[in-house]
């Protein structure tokens, strides 16, 4: 669902196989295409993607499978299943693109970037899940998916969400909560959520070792997803032979939390890269 600015652009729809995927594009220039995590939607990039487009760049936000504006009657969900409607929106609009993915889409980024060169400039990897980090607890993977599970799925997610907004929240944090719990609880999105859940990004992992774009890892130096965000990033870094930065006082949204630190990370970026080029 888009953000409630009356400046927001429109919805538009993507038919890919199994459904739809809303999306939206505003802006000229070179192409970003901007994909949240689980459980979140696309206006979750609310505050950065102004910040891009004033610095002449065209960016796509686009909901997952199952959340916000798209639909919510796939058979499938995860990792594979959100990099082939990354691969297909970028087809559609066009141009090669960089990918920010944030959490679970960035370990679809990964995935699009390794089988579909072509289509990738550059990745950028918002606290990023390519892999099930090492240090990770079983028992609290398992949590994790019983508090997931139905009935209570939406009430858990409600109430689990703010701990992943650790440092500075967004001033409009409880307007766009509500926003999100509202979406998730019409007919089969409950359901759509808890099947994304339960993606394992072992996908993603295998495929690190094939991409060849330009990569940058932002990570949220609160992140609680990760015992230690900062190792989490660095390693993302070295293996994709790219560079990370940490934004603090941020967990694991730093483009909501922290955007202007985030639009300076990924700008510099940018500009690093078409220096390259």
């Amino acid at each position: 669902m888009t953000s409630s600015s009356s400046s927001a652009p429109s919805t538009q729809r993507l038919r890919v196989d199994g459904g739809e995927i809303g999306f939206d594009v505003a802006g000229e220039g070179p192409l970003l295409l901007l994909v949240p995590g689980m459980g979140e939607l696309r206006s979750s990039y609310r505050h950065l993607t102004p910040l891009l487009i004033a610095r002449g760049y065209r960016v796509a936000t686009a909901d997952l499978r199952g959340h916000g504006d798209s639909s919510a009657d796939f058979g499938a969900y995860g990792d594979v299943p959100t990099a082939s409607d990354i691969a297909a929106l970028v087809r559609h609009l066009g141009a090669a693109a960089t990918i920010v993915g944030n959490s679970m889409a960035a370990g679809a980024a990964v995935i699009v970037a390794a089988k579909h060169p072509e289509l990738v400039s550059g990745l950028v990897l918002v606290g990023p899940f390519v892999r099930i980090p090492p240090n990770q607890s079983k028992v609290a993977a398992l949590m994790f998916r019983l508090l997931m599970a139905r009935p209570w799925a939406v009430a858990a997610w409600n109430a689990y969400l703010p701990t992943l907004y650790s440092g500075a929240k967004p001033a409009d944090f409880e307007t766009y909560r509500a926003a999100m719990i509202q979406a998730m609880r019409r007919p089969g999105y409950a359901r759509s959520f808890r099947l994304t859940t339960r993606t394992d990004h072992g996908d993603a992992e295998r495929s690190l070792a094939r991409v060849t774009a330009p990569a940058l890892v932002v990570m949220g130096s609160a992140d609680p997803d990760f015992a230690d965000p900062a190792a989490e990033a660095a390693w993302i870094a070295e293996t994709l032979h790219g560079t990370s930065v940490m934004i603090e006082d941020a967990g694991h949204y730093p483009q909501s939390q922290q955007p202007e630190r985030t639009a300076d990370a990924i700008l510099t970026f940018l500009h690093e890269g078409s220096e390259r080029a």
